[in-house]
């Protein structure tokens, strides 16, 4: 005779409450604590015998799974919401897959925020916990909970190990998601983080000048700034075709018609991508200006190889500087 009987819905003190185990285990993905469980009248004893017969298992303290098999990571966000408590809202990274902003990793923990005074502590590999002070200015109405996009820019890119990684990361993510610059300042002075916050502020102030994306960041600092060239206009507007197209940096406020366009794309362009810059090289070439194009490798990799011929070029249509070398040069 077994000494751990399977346990069944049907041991539920009601219909209602069977319904509400239904729906319950349908939106926690499987998972549910204990505080749960007891409110349904599930006694310590049937879950203890529960564990022991590993049909259910503890994921997290006072949190179990109800099923047997992988945990999918549904379930694991669930899980960590529960264990931080009613007030913890997904955040950092977790916060950006759920927002669509990164893809989302199988295996990485899960980030939540939970406000000072909260006990939670982390739960390696599996939960990593974070706390705010500014706990109401940080949330977003959502399911499930999180926190709202611009602080979720804010806390990605802010955790990143360097501050050239923390300015690109936060120029990407702001810039392809079309999240208001000005949301993303109010937060930044409302809640500057604990780290980085300089660089974040710095970087802020590149796009609202016109830098974009994280390769048009990295163009300015390591090629433009760093080797004393000419400060370009950015996102300048061109008509080409009847049409407004704009390009990334243009010289023409230092003497010289000369166009950089930055490419950030990783693949081939599609067929209309292609079409149109085909069309704005030619009529940048009927209206006398010279371009030179580079990619986030030219960039990144060679910035003084980069410098020395955008300077190269700007003197010989006009500029009368001249560029300094930066620390890296030979």
């Amino acid at each position: 005779m077994s000494t751990n009987p399977k346990w069944s819905i049907d041991a539920l003190r009601s219909h209602e409450d069977r319904e509400r185990w239904r729906k319950l285990v349908d939106a926690q993905s499987g998972v549910v604590s204990t505080t749960q469980l007891a409110d349904l009248g599930v006694s310590r004893n049937a879950l203890r015998a529960q564990l022991a017969a590993q049909r259910w298992r503890r994921v997290l303290p006072a949190v179990y799974a109800v099923f047997t098999g992988p945990l999918p990571r549904s379930s694991l966000i669930s899980a960590a919401l529960l264990y931080g408590g009613p007030w913890a809202v997904l955040s950092h990274r977790t916060a950006a897959e759920e927002w669509g902003m990164l893809p989302a990793e199988a295996d990485a923990p899960v980030h939540i925020t939970v406000p000072y005074g909260n006990s939670a502590v982390s739960q390696t590999p599996f939960v990593h916990v974070h706390r705010s002070r500014a706990f109401k200015h940080i949330v977003a109405p959502s399911d499930p909970p999180r926190t709202n996009r611009e602080d979720t820019v804010i806390d990605v890119a802010a955790s990143e190990p360097s501050a050239e990684a923390a300015r690109n990361t936060f120029i990407q993510l702001v810039g392809s998601n079309r999240i208001p610059i000005a949301l993303v300042h109010d937060q930044l002075e409302r809640r500057p983080p604990f780290r980085r916050a300089k660089v974040l502020k710095n970087a802020l102030e590149m796009m609202l000048g016109g830098a974009v994306s994280a390769l048009e960041a990295e163009y300015l600092v390591q090629v433009e700034r760093a080797h004393r060239l000419p400060a370009g206009l950015r996102q300048v507007p061109f008509d080409v075709d009847g049409i407004v197209l704009w390009e990334d940096v243009a010289y023409d406020s230092a003497g010289a018609q000369v166009t950089v366009r930055l490419d950030g794309r990783e693949f081939h362009a599609t067929d209309r991508v292609a079409f149109r810059d085909r069309r704005r090289d030619n009529a940048a070439e009927l209206a006398g200006r010279a371009r030179l194009v580079y990619g986030w490798h030219e960039v990144h990799n060679t910035p003084c190889a980069v410098a020395a011929e955008v300077a190269e070029v700007l003197v010989r249509e006009g500029w009368r500087g001249s560029a300094g070398p930066c620390p890296h040069c030979r």
